[in-house]
């Protein structure tokens, strides 16, 4: 049997599996399904032609809009899994066509989003990976399996993201970008095959970010990118200069950390 708020407003023509817990002020349009291991938080609105489904969790304040499926089985090949799960935190937003999947029990078993993220039309979200806040994904955005997108990054219309990519925090991706390997948190990448541009520095400013410290990330970012050697042992090399910059050390820390996958780079596209 659902569990279903009194304050809820659900259109006859809409489908409640049982199971299902609908929570305070929530409004289910026509021709929505919503699955019975659904749980819809206090304020959600799945507007109407929607379907809500697997072990699938909707944060508080957050919209569905018409044709997108929520929490459909991982399109792996490999098992997903009667537990695996989608968690999408509050405030998010889902527009037409947004497909978003449930992990798979080798990639840990859950999808996860953070508060306060926005999906354009269309945009996809694969099985296993792990997205922060305040995150936008335009049109037809696509992220395979295993992804990783920190806090506040941006990717434009049309790109599509490889399978294990990180992408770090506040990062811009270009329209049709190809991004195969890493993103260093503030880069900014465009192309096909992807091709570190710099740094967002229009997305540092409007975040808040004092000119001395981007100046600074600046020229870490040159001492990296620029000096012969590797990328990662430039960055190690220089991470004690950089000890009083966090925004500095977090695209140093990105560099170090523990992947076997490539960083993404101005010149050869990776390094």
């Amino acid at each position: 049997m659902s569990t279903i708020a009194a304050t809820a407003r659900i259109h006859p023509l809409a489908v409640i599996e049982d199971g299902a817990v609908i929570g305070k002020n929530v409004t289910i349009g026509p021709f929505c399904r919503i699955g019975g291991r659904v749980v819809l938080h206090d304020d959600v609105e799945v507007i109407s032609n929607a379907v809500v489904t697997g072990l699938t969790e909707i944060g508080r304040g957050s919209r569905i809009f018409p044709m997108a499926v929520i929490g459909g089985v991982s399109q792996s090949l490999h098992e997903a899994g009667d537990d695996s799960r989608l968690v999408v935190g509050e405030r998010c937003t889902m527009r037409e066509g947004v497909t978003m999947n449930t992990g798979t029990v080798g990639g840990g078993g859950i999808t996860s989003v953070g508060n306060d993220c926005l999906f354009l039309a269309n945009s996809h979200v694969a099985h296993d990976c792990r997205l922060g806040n305040n995150i936008i994904l335009s049109n037809n955005v696509m992220l395979a399996g295993h992804v990783m997108v920190d806090d506040r990054a941006i990717l434009s219309g049309g790109c599509a993201v490889h399978q294990f990519t990180r992408i770090g925090r506040q990062a811009f991706i270009g329209g049709l970008a190809a991004v195969n390997y890493d993103v260093i948190p503030y880069g900014m990448l465009n192309g096909n095959p992807g091709v570190l541009g710099g740094l967002n520095v229009v997305g540092m400013t409007r975040a808040g970010i004092e000119r001395a410290v981007i100046h600074q990330v600046r020229r870490a970012y040159k001492q990296i990118f620029e000096a012969e050697g590797s990328v990662r042992a430039n960055a190690a090399a220089i991470r004690d200069e950089f000890l009083d910059c966090s925004e500095a050390l977090e695209v140093i820390d990105f560099i170090g950390a523990g992947t076997d996958r490539p960083i993404s780079s101005p010149y050869r596209g990776k390094a």
